[in-house]
């Protein structure tokens, strides 16, 4: 087992590595940006070093400093938690040629999962099911337009080199192609330094499902189930939750097993998640692999009571799996809710002081995060500043607790997305489970739609 981790992240990634590391007995080293000297993961580290000034580009991102701070704390291994470094291939690289260990897959398969195009065409050679579209990368805007007329309106574009939602584009005719390849390429060059994009069939009303593995330098891949994580703004995840309610046991059991298989032709090592599409007639399509931790983590965790980051550091040092797939367990339903500093109506980003905090609790309630009063939320990074997690029986209960907690998380000093949550949790096409990514299309509509109307808000807010 490693003596000491550094971790290269963070937030309440941050914080939630440093717990699994203490119950394994790993002392832990924080790397931290200037503006985060009082952030939680500098206090409960036990070693903490500053690695540049806020902008991440000079700190987080900045591989030199972090791997000088390894070296200087003399640690056995990086963990990158997600975002960040955690897919960059060359890091992965680096540490290996430190003689680092890098707590996640080996640098080829970073590099082979994180090119969006390759990894569909290896997903394509051993049989599984890709998306409808074009397998290199498209440059030129003619070629591209003709390429998208073949697979057929409405396409998507997106960047070969990363995700969350940059330099992706949908569109719907020649006219808006032509118009949006070269901003997204704009795009995917600015956010990934690649402007490399390919194109796929857009299914109009899909389901985003994935499934969580993991895979020991043994040989073993396991599956841990699937998530559920329709409920997207702007390609981005606002709320996760496992298990699934559009899968039967049938379908369940064939996107796992696919998923399985597909991590052990690769051989992939570490956790990782194979995403899919699921359309309207039950046919399921590879998206992409992300080869991280996932931030909606915790819902797997709470239905297979299992630690994951825990097994990720196992893993990393040699272990082999503590299960097989007989083993694993799954239990009630878990839904995450991702809190971020920001207006629940515009979204614009809410960073300052938090004056007051009061967090959930009671049976079934976990909250993840690095926010305590006091601490400034600075501007230079991501929103996220804690994740609900809830655990019951089934899903009806489950919405119950977590409307239940939404009510007693109390933020003051800032601007949360804390209502947002509630209005969606309030929908009766959330309650019955018919989601899809447009969801929040339809959600917003009909909430612009419940502003314009005074009348209509009265006569809700009395029902």
């Amino acid at each position: 087992m490693f003596k000491k981790v550094l971790i290269a992240n963070r937030g309440e990634i941050a914080t939630r590595i440093i717990w699994a590391c203490k119950e394994l007995g790993v002392r832990t080293v924080a790397v931290h940006s200037e503006s985060d000297r009082d952030a939680l993961h500098v206090r409960f580290a036990d070693e903490a070093i500053c690695i540049g000034p806020a902008p991440s580009a000079k700190s987080y991102l900045n591989i030199p400093a972090v791997i000088s701070a390894a070296e200087i704390a003399n640690v056995d291994a990086i963990h990158p938690g997600y975002g960040f470094l955690a897919e960059n291939a060359y890091f992965a690289e680096v540490c290996e040629a430190c003689n680092i260990k890098f707590i996640g897959p080996s640098a080829a398969t970073i590099q082979l999962m994180g090119d969006k195009a390759a990894a569909r065409a290896a997903m394509k050679s051993i049989g599984v099911p890709i998306t409808p579209g074009f397998d290199g990368v498209i440059e030129d805007e003619e070629e591209g337009a003709r390429v998208a007329a073949e697979i057929g309106y409405p396409v998507i574009i997106k960047a070969a080199a990363g995700g969350g939602g940059r330099g992706m584009r949908i569109v719907r005719n020649r006219e808006e192609f032509i118009a949006a390849l070269p901003a997204a390429q704009h795009e995917a060059q600015l956010a990934f330094g690649n402007s490399a994009v390919y194109i796929e069939k857009y299914i109009e009303t899909a389901r985003h499902i994935e499934i969580q593995v993991l895979g020991d330098q043994h040989g073993n891949v396991v599956h841990l189930g699937e998530r559920e994580c329709s409920i997207q703004r702007r390609h981005q995840k606002l709320i996760e939750e496992s298990p699934s309610a559009a899968l039967t046991p049938v379908l369940r059991r064939s996107m796992a097993d696919l998923a399985v298989h597909a991590c052990a032709e690769i051989g992939y090592v570490n956790a990782g998640t194979m995403e899919f599409l699921l359309d309207e007639d039950k046919n399921f399509y590879f998206m992409e692999m992300n080869t991280r931790i996932q931030v909606e983590h915790p819902v797997t965790e709470f239905v297979t009571n299992t630690d994951l980051v825990r097994e990720q550091i196992l893993i990393a040092a040699g272990e082999r799996l503590e299960f097989d797939q007989d083993d694993i367990v799954f239990s009630g339903h878990a839904i995450e809710c991702r809190i971020n500093a920001e207006s629940p109506v515009t979204h614009a980003p809410s960073p300052g002081l938090i004056t007051a905090l009061n967090l959930p609790g009671g049976p079934g309630v976990r909250v993840d995060t690095a926010a305590y009063p006091g601490w400034f939320v600075p501007p230079h990074y991501d929103s996220l500043i804690a994740k609900l997690i809830v655990h019951h029986r089934n899903r009806d209960m489950a919405i119950a607790r977590m409307r239940r907690a939404l009510e007693a998380f109390i933020v003051e000093g800032i601007e949360t997305s804390v209502s947002l949550h509630q209005r969606i949790l309030a929908e009766p096409d959330f309650e019955a489970g018919n989601l899809s990514t447009r969801f929040m299309e339809r959600f917003n509509k009909t909430q612009d739609r419940t502003t314009r109307n005074p009348q209509h808000v009265a006569q809700g807010a009395g029902e």
